[in-house]
């Protein structure tokens, strides 16, 4: 639909397209219905049936107390499933496997080591991710080093803050080494025929403890130098995933307490060395002041100034307000400095 102009498409849901993950839920909704209603979690007999399923778009994972459960009963009935919505298993993607030889899902390798179940970066995800990073690299012969921070940071933060959820220390650090040495090609490429002290001084700085930082400059708006340093995914904090129930359903208002919750928690180790901030989230009880809707990690957050320090404004919390990325443009596009401060929540108890 386009002005609304309705347009027939003859090549359907392109893959990666926005719709194909809502359009693969739909058609695989029922699917753990299905496995619940054939293995119950507890049977007649008082026994588990141990058959569980966890799915992500098209993605799924159904885990068995034995290769032969899986095999002989429970792919034949989620194979007949997906026949009855014209689908059929990737005969490429689906294999039975041990959880101590391990699998990937997600970008992840789940796996048993000695009795104990972790969660790595699967070699397949490093390897893309590294492939990524060395096209970007050398894609970028002429940028500056500066330049070429400002396009790798948030390529690594983001993966980094992917799988800071995974015993993934010692990946990290591969990859922050990977990189390394990705860039020092790069920087010997752009200059053959210089010292390797010619060129630690030229794109390293020390940092702390730390004497290879690279970093690049430029001029700023008011002809200052503004200096950039890359960020290492070793640097970014592991840390463990909170289980929800699987009952919670956030749309039912009894379970409204217990979101808050742990919303609270979450965002307090999200915040954890961002004091101001996190006092600022707690003084207004978690909510937007513009729309009145909660503030996660996943919305994002903007810290607004009530009275610009143009105009003669602070940076304490008395000046300072958290409003979401968006209500933050549209105040700003208003104009109107003064509606956030009028409708702050007060401070809630936990």
């Amino acid at each position: 639909m386009e002005k609304s102009v309705w347009h027939a498409a003859q090549d359907g849901t392109p893959q990666g397209g926005i719709i194909s993950p809502v359009l693969a839920n739909m058609t695989l909704d029922g699917l753990e219905k299905l496995i619940h209603e054939h293995y119950p979690v507890r049977r007649k007999d008082g026994s588990r049936s141990k058959v569980n399923v966890v799915r992500y778009a098209d993605d799924f994972v159904i885990t068995g107390t034995s290769q032969r459960l899986l095999e002989e009963e429970v792919k034949p009935l989620v194979t007949k499933f997906l026949q009855e919505r014209g689908l059929e298993l990737s005969q490429e993607k689906t294999r039975i496997t041990h959880i101590a030889d391990g699998f990937d899902f997600l970008g992840k390798n789940i796996r048993k080591y000695n009795g104990q179940l972790l969660t790595r970066p699967s070699k397949k995800n490093v390897k893309a991710f590294m492939k990524d990073i060395r096209e970007t690299i050398k894609g970028h012969k002429q940028a500056t080093a500066y330049n070429l921070i400002g396009i790798l940071n948030p390529k690594i933060q983001g993966w980094a803050n992917y799988h800071r959820h995974d015993a993934a220390s010692k990946t990290f650090n591969h990859v922050d080494w990977a990189i390394e040495r990705a860039l020092w090609q790069w920087m010997r490429r752009r200059h053959p025929k210089k010292s390797t002290h010619w060129i630690q001084k030229r794109y390293f700085c020390q940092i702390g403890d730390r004497n290879w930082c690279f970093f690049g400059t430029a001029k700023g708006k008011n002809g200052e130098t503004v200096q950039k340093v890359l960020c290492q995914a070793s640097k970014t904090p592991i840390d463990r995933h909170m289980k929800i129930t699987g009952d919670c359903n956030p749309y039912d208002p009894a379970w409204k307490s217990y979101l808050s919750d742990r919303r609270g928690r979450t965002m307090g180790r999200t915040l954890r060395n961002k004091r101001q901030l996190l006092e600022l989230w707690k003084k207004q009880g978690g909510i937007c002041p513009r729309c009145d809707q909660p503030i996660t990690e996943n919305t994002g957050w903007d810290n607004h100034h009530i009275v610009q320090k143009a105009r003669g404004g602070s940076n304490g919390t008395e000046n300072r307000i958290l409003v979401h990325p968006n209500c933050h443009k549209q105040v700003h596009a208003k104009g109107n400095r003064n509606e956030t401060v009028s409708r702050t929540k007060a401070p809630t108890k936990r």
